[in-house]
């Protein structure tokens, strides 16, 4: 009889025996999808990416028919190989899959698995709300309610009675009016053993070592942007208060421990929104909170100069050819600025908001911005960068790899001098990220602390950990 795998696989151990694991690298027929970047057929190859947290994905496969259509869709491997486990993984809903074929190079499909009528495809309750009641979406600020959706992933994870050798594609067939709701395909994995196929994180260890974070208090304010500046003593936040967002400051006690948060001085709150300081150093301070001009070079961000607590404009920053689908962005650049980094929604996007990096010229404006390519830029979003001292380190929040839940924070290196090739983002672990939104990562290195936001129970909170800077630029 055909057993089916658990869905508890984030850590699975295999005793003397060595499992190959191969994801679907290429889409042979399908029957149709939405189109586009994201939710496209392509959204099926590699591993997954909408697991373990499950739920709505852009980076996840969405049919035309996927609310009670018949699909179907034919995937290639790398190479050939023998085939004792086939695990299709539905982010939404999952129970659709009702025929599973195997090529074993003929050219011909066999089919090795049918649903039977009481075949239960076995689904799992993720450890966040099923509706994800707040999250970000692609707005940088607001907090938006969560449109509610029918959750319900879950693995059809099928084990054949004989394994069958040389297989280099297999077809399955869809009915997605076997279940209520919208459905989802993240991924297709194929394996030679019987040990449940997994879908880990991608993280590292030693980060679930760290001690646990430290909440700050902050009242009752909504925060965004920490950021530490005047050697260690004085921590920066901007505030959503009354409709307006203005910046606050805490002051750290003898204790070590933040305190008293207070507005900031006037002339950093020119504004009633994007007032938050995304830079600051002895070349320069970088804010936002310019008004954002569709059609300039103008993109809501200016430098300026701390003299003896006045603050002097040094000019706006200028972009050629500046382009942004929403009011909003986040920005890291170099202590010198003559790199930076965009987190924003563009024409050239992999899908949503994506991370761009511009050089500047020497007029002191910056050239176009250019994407900062595929391997960390999903069809879902990226923002929030955060870019370290030694301008290869990146620290940065996506919702669109494998995740603790909602938003989480990565860390990714530079590779070479192009600003286009990075390492494989790593999550920063469960003592960094939580079962919801997380994000505005602050390195400060003096301290080796990372400062970021968390929502917990709808409520947003302004989180410290000690985290060493050696995990960090060696966490490749």
């Amino acid at each position: 009889m055909k057993n089916f795998c658990t869905i508890f696989f984030i850590l699975i151990f295999s005793f003397g025996f060595s499992q190959q694991v191969q994801w679907a690298s290429k889409v042979l027929k399908f029957s149709s999808d939405l189109g586009g970047k994201q939710n496209g057929i392509k959204r099926i190859l590699g591993k997954p990416d909408a697991f373990p947290q499950g739920g709505n994905s852009a980076n996840a496969w969405t049919p035309k028919n996927a609310l009670d259509g018949k699909e179907v869709v034919e995937v290639e491997f790398e190479k050939a190989q023998t085939v004792k486990q086939i695990a299709v993984f539905e982010n939404l809903n999952a129970g659709s899959v009702i025929k599973v074929m195997v090529n074993s190079g003929s050219g011909k499909y066999e089919t090795v698995w049918t649903r039977k009528k009481d075949w239960k495809t076995p689904t799992y309750k993720a450890t966040f709300g099923i509706d994800r009641s707040y999250y970000f979406k692609r707005k940088r600020r607001k907090v938006e309610q969560a449109v509610d959706v029918s959750f319900n992933p879950g693995i059809e994870c099928i084990t054949l009675d004989n394994a069958v050798s040389g297989v280099i594609s297999i077809k399955i067939e869809f009915n997605f009016a076997l279940l209520p709701g919208q459905k989802q395909i993240d991924a297709v994995g194929i394996s030679n053993s019987e040990v449940p196929i997994a879908a880990p994180i991608n993280t590292r260890n030693y980060f679930e070592s760290l001690a646990n974070s430290d909440i700050i208090s902050i009242q009752d304010l909504q925060v965004n942007n920490p950021i530490v500046i005047d050697n260690g003593t004085k921590l920066l936040v901007s505030v959503t208060k009354d409709e307006k967002e203005i910046l606050y400051f805490l002051s750290k006690g003898s204790s070590g421990k933040w305190y008293n948060p207070l507005p900031e001085n006037s002339d950093l709150n020119t504004n009633n929104k994007y007032n938050y300081i995304e830079a600051y150093n002895s070349n320069f301070i970088l804010k936002s909170g310019l008004t954002y001009q569709r059609g300039t070079k103008d993109c809501g961000y200016e430098f300026l100069k701390n003299t003896n607590g006045n603050y002097e404009s040094l000019g706006k920053l200028q972009i050629t050819a500046f382009s942004n689908y929403d009011d909003n962005s986040d920005a890291t650049i170099t202590s010198d600025g003559k790199i930076l980094l965009l987190g924003i929604e563009s024409d050239m996007t992999q899908g949503g908001n994506d991370i761009y990096f511009t050089t500047r010229k020497e007029d002191g404006t910056y050239n176009f911005l250019e994407n900062a390519g595929k391997i960390i830029n999903s069809a879902a979003d990226e923002g929030m960068p955060f870019l370290l001292s030694d301008t290869k380190t990146l620290l940065f929040c996506s919702n669109g790899f494998s995740s603790y839940g909602n938003h989480d924070i990565y860390v990714t290196q530079r590779l070479d001098d192009s600003w286009k090739k990075w390492s494989e983002p790593i999550n920063l672990g469960s003592k960094i990220n939580s079962s919801d939104f997380d994000g505005s990562p602050f390195y400060d290195e003096a301290s080796e602390t990372l400062y970021f936001i968390t929502f917990e129970n709808d409520t947003t909170m302004l989180k410290s950990i000690l985290l060493p800077k050696k995990l960090l630029i060696n966490s490749q």
